[in-house]
């Protein structure tokens, strides 16, 4: 049965998950910290990366296994507010994005789909968690969908009672501002079964599955 997740969400020791602010210089805001352990590589599998496996490398590699489509918010593909502008943006990542599956970008203002030759495409939204799971659910093709963050809008998911699994990244670091993942989620444990482990290079690995 296809599932809901959240993969690599990596998230400071006081619940920071992004910066407040996103510009086209800081696509995570002051948040950079979170990626002090992290140079990229092993999303697209270990088997991929000229590097040691480690079990960092090997839970990050979850990130593209079984993924059928994504959602994501406004902010996660570009800084940009309000209307759309006619700047020829295509998102942070050029005419290669890493995803290479159908992506769903939630705005309240609509633009034209985008596609890619590597398989990626943006569909730009508007709706509620449930419908646009629903709309990507039916674009994964019996793939899960991965709720592809930032940490707003997967506070919402999560809100709503619609994510199957979260591997969550704790960084060894605090933030002491920024967007917090648990704002609202008071009990939220209660859903969900949790194991961690703790990898020689600090970091916590979180596997959240949702119980029954």
């Amino acid at each position: 049965m296809a599932k809901a997740c959240v993969n690599n969400l990596f998230v400071s020791l006081d619940g920071f998950a992004a910066g407040e602010f996103v510009t086209f210089d800081q696509p995570i805001g002051e948040a950079q910290a979170l990626f002090s352990y992290f140079d990229g590589r092993g999303i697209e599998g270990v088997n991929h990366v000229d590097a040691p496996i480690t079990a960092d490398r090997a839970l990050f590699a979850m990130w593209g296994q079984g993924i059928g489509s994504e959602i994501m918010g406004r902010k996660k593909f570009g800084p940009q507010t309000g209307p759309w502008p006619d700047d020829g943006w295509r998102g942070w990542w050029g005419e290669e994005p890493p995803f290479k599956t159908p992506c769903f970008v939630l705005t309240h203002h609509p633009r034209e789909p985008m596609e890619f030759d590597n398989g990626t495409s943006f569909h730009f939204v508007n709706g509620s968690p449930a419908d646009v799971l629903a709309e990507a659910t039916a674009a994964a093709d019996g793939g899960n969908v991965r709720i592809g963050g930032g940490p707003s809008m997967v506070r919402q998911f999560l809100a709503a009672g619609l994510v199957d699994f979260m591997h969550l990244v704790v960084v060894p670091v605090t933030l002491g501002h920024g967007v917090w993942l648990w704002e609202g989620l008071e009990g939220l444990e209660k859903d969900f079964t949790i194991e961690s482990l703790t990898t020689a290079s600090g970091l916590t690995h979180q596997l959240w599955n949702r119980k029954g």
